[in-house]
């Protein structure tokens, strides 16, 4: 029987734990719960909010430690429904989200609450992308008190109600997307972090934030030896270098630079704790 008492797996969400759809394949859950039942200790490492993460992976993604949310901005303790770590962005939201609606308005700015997301310009595609997650959504106007600024999301257009959505784009708007990069590191580069979730989704958090230095501090705390890591796009890249061990799945956006396994939509989390992780624990044991 393997016992996996020294090692942390943290995964990233969408096309990592889940297939291109959004569902979970039950291939993972199946190897989760094995994971979890000899010893190892198990949690989703991803950029999604506790809104999101209250309907897509509390209480459906079986986990024996905190998940780790907004890109490592938080983590939230399932068991007693409290909010830790938290690191939020050290500028004046309102005046930040002003400037960004006026050099971007063709973008949709999001702030990713703690109860809710906030879009603040008017659009019904956007509620209907939410609700399709779901995820509870309001509209947002400056001057409210939103909670914690905890990460704010810009997304190109919305077109539809699924996530796959924001994985491709013309020509034009991937140059968009460069161009907002660009602008938000010359503007406010020394107090965010910038991650690209996809390539049309643009995810702002405070400095120094990033889902590494979140495992690595949940491993500490935990007393595990090794770290193992799981993630599919460029917001994943300092977890997965930072890792002990790092696995992407074969269609992975970043595929080409970290070990792979099956496709996600195949099950690649359980790829990784089936294989992967018992000749990596039998390493630690021969060292």
């Amino acid at each position: 029987m393997p016992e996996f008492s020294k090692v942390l797996l943290t995964v990233d969400f969408d096309r990592t734990l889940t297939a291109p759809d959004s569902t979970i394949p039950e291939r993972n859950i199946e190897a989760i719960r094995w994971f979890i039942d000899n010893g190892g200790a198990f949690t989703v490492n991803t950029g999604r909010s506790v809104p999101m993460a209250a309907t897509n992976i509390i209480g459906v993604v079986p986990v024996n430690v905190p998940l780790l949310l907004y890109n490592g901005s938080a983590a939230y303790d399932t068991k007693t429904g409290t909010l830790t770590q938290l690191c939020p962005i050290d500028l004046d939201r309102d005046s930040v989200i002003r400037e960004v609606m006026a050099a971007f308005p063709d973008l949709n700015v999001e702030q990713q609450g703690v109860d809710a997301h906030y879009l603040f310009q008017k659009n019904g595609i956007w509620e209907e992308f939410c609700d399709a997650q779901p995820c509870a959504n309001r509209h947002g106007e400056l001057g409210q008190d939103y909670g914690p600024f905890l990460k704010l999301s810009l997304y190109g257009q919305i077109r539809e109600t699924t996530v796959a959505q924001f994985y491709e784009g013309t020509a034009e708007e991937m140059d968009r997307m460069d161009e907002a990069v660009r602008w938000l590191k010359e503007k406010y580069g020394e107090k965010i972090e910038i991650f690209l979730a996809a390539p049309r989704i643009i995810d702002i958090h405070a400095k120094g934030v990033s889902k590494a230095k979140a495992a690595r501090s949940l491993q500490q705390k935990m007393g595990r030896k090794i770290l193992v890591c799981v993630g599919d796009a460029h917001n994943d890249i300092a977890m997965l270098d930072g890792a002990d061990y790092a696995f992407c799945p074969a269609d992975a956006i970043v595929a080409d630079r970290y070990e792979t396994v099956c496709e996600c939509g195949k099950g690649a989390i359980a790829d990784v704790i089936y294989e992967k992780i018992p000749m990596i624990c039998e390493i630690s044991l021969d060292r």
